[in-house]
């Protein structure tokens, strides 16, 4: 779960401790917009419907205090511009695979199975355009992997309905 993305080395006690007290507060979410999404894998293509985390609010709350997520969904974080981005999973009860996509739509890099509560940081390899999480273990038994293309309106390629 995307709880904050670091742009510098020297705010990441910053943002940390703000994204803490944020979290600390427990608020409710709305309901965020949904839209289909699509990688194309070398198993073939794989569908997800994806909850779009496009504002401050929305990528600092993520996926927090969750219980459930079908098979097929996911939350995509839209950064709107290529950066570095770093996640934890603080507050996260669901193991998650995170895919770090660049702004041409390639996957980056896989982190998988990310450990549910932890506070280590999980970094962008490179800075990227956006990130989806998904179920843990999913991107193995899936096939999705570095270099693999994701469809989204955010890519300008949105997959049909």
């Amino acid at each position: 779960m995307r709880l904050c993305y670091l742009v510098g080395v020297g705010l990441v006690l910053g943002v940390l401790l703000g994204c803490s007290s944020f979290a600390a507060q427990g608020q409710p979410q709305a309901p965020l917009p949904r839209s289909a999404l699509v990688i194309d894998t070398s198993h073939g293509p794989v569908r997800f419907t994806v909850e779009l985390a496009a504002d401050t609010r929305a990528q600092e709350l993520g996926l927090m205090y969750r219980r459930h997520m079908a098979a097929d969904a996911g939350m995509l974080f839209d950064f709107h511009q290529p950066q570095p981005v770093t996640f934890w999973m603080k507050n996260t009860i669901l193991p998650l695979d995170m895919i770090f996509i660049r702004d041409d739509g390639t996957i980056s890099t896989v982190r998988a199975d990310a450990v549910p509560y932890s506070e280590a940081l999980i970094p962008s390899a490179e800075p990227v355009r956006a990130v989806l999480e998904i179920n843990g273990g999913q991107a193995a038994a899936l096939g999705i992997a570095p270099g693999e293309r994701v469809h989204h309106a955010i890519f300008g390629d949105a997959p049909a309905p």
